[in-house]
């Protein structure tokens, strides 16, 4: 009986761990100096960011940083949100898994010229 006891019970830590660590996927698409989401809100919790160029330039990327801070300033990024690769005309790349907390973040492409949209995590 300890044994099954001990079975549902890690089973149980499995299933609560995995769905604590449940990634979502955000998809972004650019065209010519512009994301086509000009605002974005999001719970708390872990994202994947994908971003499409639709003829927006030869490549494009992805910068989020918290707002307030300065963008041009490249250590104020958040890295694991730039795309794996730059985005080449007619591509999509995706980010690594970002973790979110509550704020008020901002996103933009310098490649693109974008201005800096609004992303906010309740």
């Amino acid at each position: 009986m300890k044994k099954v006891i001990a079975i549902v019970m890690l089973f149980v830590g499995i299933q609560i761990s995995a769905n604590a660590q449940e990634v979502k996927t955000v998809s972004f698409e650019q065209t010519k100096g512009e994301f086509t989401q000009k605002a974005l809100t999001l719970t708390e919790g872990t994202y994947v960011f994908e971003v499409t160029n639709n003829n927006a330039a030869p490549e494009v990327g992805l910068v989020l940083i918290e707002a307030g801070k300065d963008g041009s300033d490249a250590k104020n990024h958040i890295a694991d949100a730039y795309v794996s690769k730059m985005v080449k005309h007619g591509k999509t790349e995706s980010s690594k898994a970002v973790t979110l907390k509550k704020g008020t973040y901002k996103y933009f492409c310098p490649f693109n010229n974008t201005p800096q949209y609004t992303l906010i995590v309740k």
